[in-house]
């Protein structure tokens, strides 16, 4: 095969493998849906339930953040904070899968705000990391940050000595 033939041809297979990518990052991206309505309950700290425009009820799991169980320490308190930010009022979801009790897995948003990074913020939440690849890089940085801030100033959550993680609550629990 001649040089120029054999570039053409990788060329046409770069092109191809570009073209590919790219129809990927799209499909993906355009998976997210968006689910919108009024908060009409709040479980914990991390999941609330909104009724949409058809009166239907979605159950919400907070993406990227895993908040004490309401029998933990700071579990009621966290509740109230979720309530205080989003109770009542009209929220937009963005969610792109459901978890396995059937909840849309999601990032709240209140007149913009990010409510799942505003309860990281406010001690109310581990930065969930086992979960963080599903984030955006921006929402994985900035969850980290609200993170380490709280800790450091020992907001929240982070006011106890040894605050144990829901995950490790859980665990527990089940024995």
């Amino acid at each position: 095969m001649k040089a120029t033939q054999l570039m053409t041809k990788n060329n046409f297979n770069l092109a191809g493998t570009l073209v590919f990518i790219m129809l990927t990052l799209l499909t993906t991206a355009s998976h997210a849906d968006v689910i919108t309505g009024r908060v009409v309950g709040i479980a914990d700290g991390d999941t609330l339930t909104l009724l949409d425009a058809t009166n239907t009820q979605h159950k919400i799991r907070l993406s990227g953040i895993d908040s004490p169980e309401k029998a933990q320490p700071f579990g009621q308190i966290c509740k109230k904070s979720l309530s205080d930010l989003a109770y009542g009022r009209l929220v937009a979801v963005e969610s792109g899968k459901l978890d396995r009790y059937g909840r849309a897995i999601g990032k709240v948003l209140v007149n913009g705000q990010d409510v799942n990074l505003e309860q990281v913020r406010r001690g109310c939440g581990w930065h969930y990391k086992k979960y963080q690849n599903e984030q955006s890089l921006d929402d994985r940085l900035s969850y980290n940050s609200a993170e380490v801030a709280a800790r450091s100033g020992r907001v929240g959550l982070w006011a106890d000595a040894e605050p144990m993680p829901p995950w490790e609550w859980r665990k527990a629990e089940r024995k």
